[in-house]
């Protein structure tokens, strides 16, 4: 909140702070301040290039080698904002950012943050701000019903939520608890034999965490999929390798089924896969990070269809609900798994509302102990929005999709390059086109297709009009366009499209 009072001494004109460094009325005035220049940020963030445009090492090119030391102004501290930090910025609430998945947010959300770090409290267990943990239990609630999620993740059903950081806390946390649980009852000796499962589409968040929890690195499994079956993990598949694992001596621990893969936005069958895991007790943690947000409405509630035969599940509020970064919501069937891989309990941290087990200690389910006053920020987008408002947002962005994915279809020089899921839809260079008639083989075709669309997203994210990224696929080089920025409408898709064709006819006529 910085320093805020200055006074100018005439003998060597240096500065000097006169006040604390919280001061009420001062914060108040540069807090205005910083709202106003949020708030004018977003008016204009469509006018700036949305991937940044910088090259690399730019900034320390601009800004001293050391830090003042006297006191600076607000005033010019963001001018420096506006004329150095700003153009190093790839403008993810840009209307024409559709790259990775979205990153959106929301009037509530911000001012929900602000409350948070207003607060500044530090809740790892309940006696450091009772507020802090009661408010989490009852927004993770709250958002378990919206999602019609069973009662067993909820904690009037035993269950429980959390706020973790992001998907790869989620994973972790719970790919620990499943590892711990099993290795209760076959010894710890036996943790070389341990498998983890997931498909060729799952997050890296998953072998990420299988290394760090220990597990073999030989024994990750990434069950290959196909176009055929629309790139998803097929429960055949799956009991394909979980079979010639146990032949060979190992022992199936972890599957991770996805709702919205990070390449395609595939969807997982979640009732035959846990139809598979339950004959060999598998715990089965379910990513939802991007498409988890869409099943509060109705009309998608059925990708979560057979979630009651899973042990954990997740999604990431600050994707796809409109929460600012960070902030993974995450519901265990047993708690107690969690605990008892992940608590502590040092003398330092004793209390009787602990010692009671009356209450819920939220540094026992996650990895860190210190945790932010997250749920402030959930509470406010719930309350100032409604269900109703959240349900509409997100099916105007599946709308805006459709839109889109239309206009691909209508020229013939581009395919579809995968069944649209939610909001995202994958596109490239059609291999069948008369771009590339002169080529006799099939293979050449589609290398040549893959370069063409390489170049064509790299020419656009140049640009500055509109940023997105790739993903491969079943050999196939394909742009993603993820629709989610809170500010896109569909007039800004629409543009975007005759952005594309554009650089297709200049690179084309090249």
């Amino acid at each position: 909140m910085g320093s805020i009072e200055f006074e100018h001494e005439a003998e060597n004109n240096s500065i000097s702070v006169v006040n604390q460094p919280l001061e009420p009325e001062e914060f108040r005035r540069q807090g205005h301040m910083i709202i106003d220049f949020i708030a004018d940020y977003y008016k204009n963030v469509e006018k700036y290039p949305v991937r940044s445009q910088v090259e690399p090492g730019y900034l320390r090119k601009r800004l001293p080698e050391s830090a003042p030391h006297n006191p600076e102004r607000i005033e010019t501290i963001l001018q420096d904002v506006e004329q150095h930090i700003i153009p190093g910025i790839t403008h993810w609430q840009s209307p024409n950012y559709f790259a990775y998945y979205p990153n959106s947010g929301s009037t509530a959300s911000f001012l929900g943050e602000m409350l948070c770090s207003g607060f500044n409290v530090v809740g790892f267990n309940w006696v450091s701000s009772p507020a802090a943990t009661e408010l989490e239990n009852i927004v993770l609630d709250w958002l378990g019903e919206m999602l019609e999620l069973p009662k067993s993740f909820l904690f009037s059903g035993n269950g429980g939520g959390v706020i973790q950081g992001t998907t790869c806390e989620a994973i972790l946390c719970t790919l620990t608890a499943a590892r711990d649980q099993t290795l209760r009852k076959i010894g710890t000796e036996n943790i070389g034999k341990l498998v983890v499962y997931g498909s060729d589409q799952t997050h890296s968040a998953l072998q990420k965490a299988a290394h760090i929890a220990g597990i073999d690195p030989k024994n990750f499994r990434a069950v290959k999929t196909s176009k055929s079956s629309s790139f998803c993990l097929s429960a055949e598949a799956l009991q394909a390798t979980i079979k010639s694992d146990i032949e060979d001596g190992l022992i199936p621990l972890f599957l991770c089924a996805t709702i919205g893969t990070t390449g395609i936005a595939a969807v997982d069958p979640l009732q035959p896969l846990c139809e598979v895991t339950k004959r060999y007790g598998i715990w089965v943690h379910i990513d939802a990070a991007y498409a988890g947000s869409a099943c509060i409405c109705p009309e998608f509630r059925h990708f979560l269809d057979g979630i009651e035969n899973a042990d954990s599940f997740s999604f990431n509020a600050h994707k796809w609900f409109f929460t600012t970064l960070d902030c993974c919501c995450l519901w265990v069937k047993n708690p107690s798994a969690l605990t008892k891989s992940l608590s502590t309990n040092p003398e330092y941290l004793r209390n009787k509302a602990s010692d009671t087990k009356k209450v819920l200690d939220y540094k026992d389910w996650q990895i860190t102990l210190s945790r932010r006053f997250r749920s402030l920020k959930l509470w406010l987008l719930l309350r100032s929005y409604g269900v109703g408002n959240l349900r509409n947002f997100l099916r105007n962005h599946v709308k805006i999709a459709k839109v889109f994915e239309g206009l691909v279809r209508s020229d013939k020089r581009f395919e579809v390059a995968a069944p649209r899921n939610f909001s995202m839809v994958c596109f490239k260079v059609s291999a069948s086109s008369t771009l590339f008639k002169h080529e006799n083989d099939d293979n050449e075709k589609q290398k040549k297709s893959n370069e063409v669309t390489e170049t064509l997203l790299e020419k656009i994210n140049e640009s500055g009009k509109a940023c997105m990224t790739h993903a491969v696929v079943g050999g196939m080089y394909v742009i993603r366009v993820a629709i989610g920025a809170s500010l896109t409408e569909e007039k800004h898709v629409v543009g975007t499209w005759k952005v594309v064709q554009q650089h297709l006819d200049a690179i084309l006529s090249s």
